[in-house]
């Protein structure tokens, strides 16, 4: 197997790369992906399954192993679908094709009177079969897998395509499959570091004295770590608690100037940086459009921090065998974090292993492995294998954060209702869905990235939650300011096809054109596409006084084939919930110390049950399209749909 430099996915891969058929008739499919919550377990079993014609009870997937599977860039963007299902789908079919021709030269029978079924190939004439270990006697299948691998048509799916449970849910629902949270080693011990009382602040002075006192206590100084070892998380926080530190707090910028030094304040200018200047797309003249408008129209809009709130905190489990390093910890990006440990501790990247156990969400927030290091560190210092997990204030305070913006829309409109001109200016939140399904001749459409002043990151569909939220509140504005119909605005203006399928469902199912406004109710609606998807959202929402409250969602979404309807369905709905919490109420809260002072759960607002309005999903299954990512698209709609 070859992989070509930097982040690029392996070239010319065998079968014995990602399928293994094991002596008991089972076959384990190995991938770099990780299931984080969104249940591809399932899903790239069921697309083995059906290419192998195994039961998919048979089919047991080996995730997010350096050591076992073939490098991946990681588990983000919708890209496991896409990616994985189909790379695993030609793997599983080229071995269906191996093991065919393994039984003809055995049997010595035509190849064409085979079959494969049930696990087993079956000569059609005779009856005769052979479980594929059989055939295989214990020896890997060790042949390039071609792009040209014969796929079963979608016509004929007998397992993709069907609403599975999870295959693993049984050890979920009842608490016997561990998390990293939930390992342990013989002789581990718990680690805690010392935290600043905010981002950036300065350490002044240091007393170790009272925590080195302590007995089967180890405390660790080292290149910029300060923390403890201890045999249990209660003593390990004692020991915390006994160190003496002072810190110096600089200014940072107040969050009432926030959104002014955002756009105000470009980045620093680094060639190795990503996104340092502005994302421009441009056709037309947007002056001349603006001028040749009937009614324009100028908004902006603000976005604030919002934190990931993962259930499981980050937690790491490391252990050093000599040179040697294993790490268990959840993270999006093994190999990722596998290079950042090979670093931090100057070896090689074969001397690293790194395990991720289906891992407690992770929103695109783990992409990191910083309890990963610190994990390695404290246990490399104690010579023993250390376990680390973050508490929830750490969590809030020093993961990164979803990032905040300021986003500026210019428009024009003409006599007949169609846009003329479009100008959209994103700062610092970032270009993903920044560009529009609507029909503009004249566009300037920009991302300026900016300093932040606090760290931040990737968060579930990146930044087109903020563009589609900025787009489609200027839509809806605009047609209001028309006098028109939110939906007949839309579809006047949309170009993507695939875009108006969705809102022309999403509204049927909803009822919108005999909705109508009354007592403190109202009903809204946007769309829009990201990641090879489209999604529209349609909501019912009650105001009473400041109290908002969604009561019914109506969402359609399409994403290509679909995989597994009820796991796709989840996560329509699990989307749709997540997203009420940044339309509503999440925001994180700082001091112009740079203080985080929403650090736990009560005082950081997620949606919680009784914020939970009625959903409604329509699934559109396009299985003349490729299969699409679902995993962030169905986010962006209920902001702008609420507003």
């Amino acid at each position: 197997m070859s992989q070509r430099p930097g982040f690029a996915e392996p070239e010319d891969t065998r079968v014995s790369d990602w399928l293994r058929i094991e002596t008991d008739g089972s076959v384990t499919v190995l991938t770099g992906k990780v299931e984080v919550g969104q249940g591809i377990r399932t899903s790239l079993a069921q697309v083995v399954a059906e290419e192998l014609r195994m039961p998919l009870g048979r089919v047991r997937v080996l995730m997010g192993d350096t050591d076992a599977a073939p490098f991946d860039m990681g588990t983000f963007g919708s890209r496991t679908t896409p990616t994985m299902a189909p790379r695993l789908r030609r793997a599983a079919a080229q071995a269906r094709e191996l093991l065919l021709d393994l039984a003809a030269r055995e049997w010595d029978v035509a190849r064409d009177e085979l079959v494969a079924r049930d696990g087993k190939v079956v000569h059609a004439p005779t009856g005769k079969c052979a479980r594929y270990c059989d055939l295989t006697h214990g020896s890997v299948l060790d042949a390039l897998v071609s792009e040209d691998a014969p796929l079963t048509p979608p016509e004929e799916w007998q397992v993709i395509g069907k609403p599975v449970p999870r295959v693993n849910a049984r050890n979920l629902v009842t608490g016997r499959h561990e998390y990293a949270s939930d390992l342990t080693l013989p002789g581990a011990h718990v680690g805690r570091v010392l935290r600043p009382p905010a981002p950036g602040a300065v350490l002044v002075s240091l007393d170790t004295s009272r925590a080195e006192a302590m007995n089967e206590v180890t405390v660790v100084n080292e290149e910029g770590l300060v923390g403890v070892v201890a045999p249990d998380t209660p003593t390990a926080a004692r020991a915390l608690a006994a160190i003496e530190a002072e810190w110096e707090l600089p200014r940072r910028v107040p969050p009432e100037e926030l959104f002014e030094h955002l756009k105000t304040h470009p980045p620093e200018p680094d060639p190795e940086a990503r996104f340092t200047e502005p994302v421009a797309y441009e056709q037309g003249d947007v002056g001349a459009g603006l001028d040749a408008a009937e009614r324009t129209l100028r908004s902006e809009y603000q976005v604030a921090y919002i934190a990931h709130a993962p259930l499981e905190t980050r937690a790491a489990l490391a252990q050093w065998k000599r040179d040697r390093l294993t790490v268990w910890t959840g993270t999006q990006r093994p190999f990722g974090v596998r290079a950042q440990l090979a670093e931090a501790f100057g070896v090689p990247e074969e001397q690293v292993r790194v395990i991720v156990p289906d891992t407690g969400s992770g929103y695109g927030g783990k992409h990191t492995g910083e309890a990963a290091v610190e994990a390695a560190r404290l246990a490399r210092v104690a010579a023993r294998p250390v376990k680390l997990i973050w508490t929830r204030p750490e969590e809030f305070t020093f993961a990164y954060f979803r990032p905040a913006g300021v986003i500026e829309v210019t428009s024009g409109v003409g006599p007949d209702g169609t846009l003329t001109s479009w100008e959209f200016h994103n700062y610092n939140s970032g270009a993903a869905g920044i560009q529009s399904p609507y029909a503009a001749p004249n566009e300037r459409i920009v991302f300026h990235p900016a300093e932040s002043p606090f760290r931040q990151g990737s968060y579930r569909a990146l930044a087109a939650t903020a563009n589609h939220f900025a787009r489609e509140s200027h839509i809806d504005e605009l047609a209001h300011a028309l006098g028109a119909d939110p939906l007949e605005f839309r579809l006047r203006n949309l170009a993507d096809e695939r875009v108006r399928a969705v809102l022309e469902a999403a509204a049927e199912r909803f009822g919108w054109r005999g909705v109508r406004v009354a007592g403190g109710r109202g009903f809204g609606l946007a769309c829009g596409t990201e990641k090879g998807s489209c999604v529209a959202t349609c909501a019912e929402v009650e105001v009473d006084g400041s109290a908002v409250r969604v009561i019914r969602v109506v969402e359609a979404f399409e994403c290509g084939a679909i995989v597994n309807p009820e796991n796709l369905r989840n996560q329509v709905e699990g989307a749709i919930v997540q997203g009420l919490g940044g339309a509503l109420f999440e925001a994180i809260q700082f001091d112009d110390r740079g203080r985080i002072l929403t650090d736990r759960f009560s005082r950081y607002r997620v949606p919680r049950f009784a914020d939970a309005p009625e959903i409604e999903v329509v699934l559109l299954d396009r299985r003349d399209l490729p299969s699409a990512g679902a995993g962030e698209t169905p986010i962006v709609g209920i902001a702008p749909a609420v507003a």
